[in-house]
């Protein structure tokens, strides 16, 4: 295989967003399309070497194999993703190794649908599942409903009398749709609760006026540890604002009144910024240990005051805070419990119980208006639907129908998706980046950490975390999502899942032992997707929360202790390797992504628990390693790589 053309491609994509199938929605620890799309092929493909009649002599096979990997490196480039001529160029291929009879192509891990995705892409029978509703929804919505309403021109009265000339290919009349019902909602929105983020007054030394607020800059608060201080204390992280380079910092300077016993803040802007601290009272000086602030969280005395407002005026402006309008009690919120304990979750710690308190009593309000106004404008889409001549039947999407009502709720379904991009930057988990001066949405990495001093957004802003820019990331998606074959995707345990297709190719990415949560941080989604999908896909959000007990993962809080937890992750790969050697299509291998690093010291040696576990079940379960290709697949950037070998 041509390992540096994919690498280099692989590595690429990350950088690419607007239109990328992994924008519609987050998922943890995707595997790139070019990583996925190279390995399908290629283990589908004969070497050379596999005809001997045709190729006699290593010249002849060098020659071939050249004229393969020419294939390929074109097949990997992100701008051929749906690029007819190499795609066709690259299913002739599949198809002359396999004598005309496309094999099913399985991936019982799916999550965020790269593989099942890129085998449609292949012009492959797609088949996918997973134990996550979340997961399965993201694919569904990749695979399944696009080629469901494939080459069909919008719905909506706008686009068809501007492009009524026009013709509609793939995704594009869908993702028209998606665009024209989001500013619907934005604009029912607004009138509902516009008047919760209302301009903000510049002062005359900065030019006067009014200006649209991007944010509202909060920081928590607790009681002061020193009883000569009465009142609550800020708990910044630094204080900084701005540090962006060839710019002054901004920074927020605490203002001590000692008569009153209050505090209130000043934005300045300088080259020597006073830093602040959550590890000491600005009030006193006095410690401030996390043992403190923990038993404050439990005891419900964390509070929140108001730092900054950022606007937008020729770039980012930083003004001093202003006065809040009147926040009305939200008409739901998501009141399921947190897990007690859960890796890479500690909020918990510190107070939070449930899902709702990872939002303002706004961002819950505006939250709840969005959903609710998703489900009030259903009708509406289907009256539109029956004007343009679709089928007047009763059934739903879920029964894979074509029809009036289902093609309202596939929109639907994307809207929801925009919702839940709108609640990852709608929480005060949310940091403001002060590098890029941009809200920061919750999964800066793969856990939820505590935020200390957070962003507010503004959905009707034209800045980060906007509702209008959320609806536009989830239509550019679809409107990228090839054509080819149809998917099928099941919510299903993996190993039971095996059983179900026929003589299948494995292609899978699965758990990383101990890396990623996914269940408990995909319940962040889960609740607002419950909430808006319940009666579209009913038996995907059936519980209350994604199942846990099934998940194959290694979590010591889950099972009890470490032990059982690592024995919980070893039976259960097992399982699926032993069910994998049964049913996988003898001409052909399986394929399985592992992209995990951690390194131990048992008796002075360097190992790795999770990579030795993982090829431990694999072999005992009678499979056979035939070859490991390396591939560089991650920036170096992110977060988790940072001063890592990851």
């Amino acid at each position: 295989m041509p390992l540096e053309a994919i690498s280099k491609e692989a590595a690429r994509e990350k950088l690419i967003r607007h239109g990328h199938p992994s924008t519609l929605h987050l998922w943890w620890a995707r595997r790139p399309l070019a990583a996925a799309r190279a390995v399908l092929w290629s283990s589908l493909v004969d070497d050379p070497t596999a005809h001997p009649d045709k190729f006699p002599t290593e010249e002849a096979q060098d020659k071939e194999r050249r004229r393969l990997f020419s294939i390929l490196e074109r097949l990997v480039v992100w701008e051929n993703s749906n690029d007819p001529r190499v795609l066709s160029d690259a299913h002739n291929e599949i198809k002359g190794s396999c004598d005309g009879d496309l094999p099913n192509i399985l991936d019982p891990f799916c999550g965020g649908g790269t593989i099942p995705l890129e085998a449609g892409r292949l012009g492959l029978p797609s088949f996918g599942g997973d134990l996550n509703p979340v997961a399965v929804l993201i694919t569904k919505a990749l695979t399944e409903i696009p080629n469901r309403f494939a080459n069909m021109p919008p719905i909506n009265p706008k686009s068809r009398e501007e492009f009524n000339l026009r013709t509609w290919q793939g995704a594009q009349g869908l993702a028209e749709d998606i665009k024209y019902y989001g500013e619907l909602i934005r604009e029912k929105a607004w009138k509902r609760i516009g008047h919760l983020y209302p301009k903000v007054r510049i002062p005359k030394e900065k030019g006067g006026g009014e200006a649209t607020a991007i944010a509202w800059l909060w920081a928590r608060t607790v009681k002061s540890p020193d009883p000569s201080w009465p009142g609550q204390v800020p708990l910044f992280k630094s204080g900084i604002l701005r540090n962006v380079k060839h710019k002054s910092p901004v920074w927020v300077e605490s203002v001590i009144d000692r008569d009153s016993k209050t505090i209130s803040y000043q934005v300045k802007e300088s080259e020597n910024p006073l830093k602040s601290s959550i590890r000491r009272c600005v009030a006193t000086g006095a410690p401030i240990e996390f043992k403190y602030l923990r038993e404050q969280g439990q005891r419900g005395l964390l509070g929140s005051t108001q730092i900054s407002v950022v606007v937008e005026r020729n770039g980012r402006m930083y003004v001093n805070p202003i006065e809040m309008p009147e926040i009305p009690i939200p008409s739901w919120k998501p009141e399921a419990p947190l897990p007690s304990k859960a890796l890479g979750l500690r909020i918990q710690a510190y107070g939070m119980k449930q899902w709702s308190d990872l939002f303002t009593n706004r961002q819950l309000v505006s939250l709840s208006t969005f959903s609710n106004l998703l489900m009030e404008i259903k009708d509406i889409m289907i009256k539109q639907a029956l004007d343009t001549g679709l089928d007047n039947n009763l059934d739903l999407l879920r029964n894979d129908s074509i029809g009036a009502i289902a093609y309202a709720e596939a929109i639907t379904t994307y809207l929801a998706f925009a919702i839940d991009r709108c609640a990852a930057y709608w929480s005060s988990q949310c940091v403001w980046a002060t590098t890029r001066e941009t809200i920061g949405q919750v999964f800066g990495r793969q856990a939820i950490p505590m935020v200390w001093d957070f962003a507010e957004a503004n959905p009707f802003s034209g800045s980060s975390g906007n509702w209008t820019g959320q609806v536009n990331w989830v239509a550019k998606a679809v409107s990228n999502v090839p054509m080819i074959t149809l998917g099928e995707i099941t919510q299903r345990n993996a190993t039971t899942l095996l059983g179900e297709v026929e003589f299948p190719v494995v292609s899978t990415d699965p758990p990383y032992y101990d890396n990623v949560p996914y269940a408990d941080l995909s319940d962040f989604f889960y609740v607002w997707l419950r909430y808006n999908l319940r009666k579209i896909w009913p038996d995907e959000c059936s519980t209350l929360l994604t199942p846990k007990k099934e998940e194959l993962i290694s979590s010591p809080e889950r099972a009890g202790n470490k032990e059982a937890a690592k024995e919980h992750f070893e039976a259960g790969m097992y399982r699926f390797m032993s069910k994998l050697a049964q049913v996988q299509n003898p001409d052909f291998p399986a394929t399985i992504f592992y992209a995990f690093k951690q390194q131990e010291v048992t008796d002075g040696e360097r190992v790795s628990t999770g990579w030795e576990t993982f090829l431990q079940a694999l072999v005992d379960a009678g499979l056979m390693v035939t070859a490991t290709w390396p591939m560089r697949t991650e920036m170096s950037s992110r977060m988790r790589a940072t001063g890592s070998a990851a």
